[in-house]
């Protein structure tokens, strides 16, 4: 279930300051509510493997192939099993879009910034970004990082760099926007300064520079400097 926590969780004001050169956003909780249909596909997956209440099913912003070999590491799947069981809920998540929005606040951040100043770095992989981002009705920007084009997803903190790279501006010049621990911890070792939304986490358990309820509490303004972030 989406929290939306208060409008400001955590004061601006380690961001008021700062000119980004790039926004970096994460998808799933940030610009999307997927949730319920990330919840009906890993349902379905545990329930034919056996694996319903799972903890690690509870991690948001994970890969989902690290979740499963997480599962496997941990001694509920068999080794033998782990590529079937990938391929298994990638299917499942590409076929249920059920109720996959925009979340209040998204479409003004992403149309707010030029396109080669903003990038989208998730833990889908491109044919899942594709059709969260259409059924969203958002499109994609020029940069976007997806798991499948990783040697590492979140925590680590390749996909961060890599949008930073493709952006054309340094990681400490960009601003990532994020729901999750994992993709804030994987913000923070880039580099990067953090916003966090507690759409999906409660602000208590985000280690960010500042925690708002939804992209809907802030505005972004861009000029030739660069991006600034205000409270809206």
């Amino acid at each position: 279930m989406v929290n939306r926590g208060s409008a400001v969780a955590r004061p601006l004001g380690p961001l008021f300051e700062q000119v980004f050169g790039a926004v970096l956003f994460d998808l799933d909780g940030t610009l999307i509510d997927s949730t319920p249909a990330v919840d009906r596909s890993w349902a379905t997956w545990a329930a034919e493997f056996g694996l319903e209440g799972h903890p690690v099913l509870a991690v948001h912003g994970l890969p989902a192939g690290d979740k499963v070999r997480a599962i496997a590491t941990a001694g509920d799947l068999p080794a033998d099993q782990v590529a079937a069981a990938v391929a298994r809920i990638t299917e499942i998540e590409l076929s249920d879009i059920g109720g996959v929005v925009a979340l209040p606040g998204a479409v003004a951040a992403l149309t707010a910034v030029l396109d080669d100043r903003l990038a989208i770095v998730t833990s889908c992989t491109a044919a899942l970004a594709a059709v969260r981002l259409s059924a969203a009705g958002l499109n994609a920007p020029a940069v976007l990082v997806t798991v499948d084009q990783l040697t590492h997803g979140k925590p680590d903190p390749e996909g961060y760099l890599t949008a930073a790279r493709r952006t054309g501006h340094p990681p400490s010049r960009c601003l990532v926007v994020e729901d999750a621990p994992g993709g804030l911890a994987a913000a923070a070792a880039a580099g990067c300064r953090t916003l966090a939304v507690t759409t999906t986490t409660a602000a208590a358990d985000l280690p960010a520079d500042a925690v708002v309820g939804t992209l809907a509490d802030i505005v972004l303004t861009a000029d030739a400097r660069g991006i600034r972030v205000g409270a809206a």
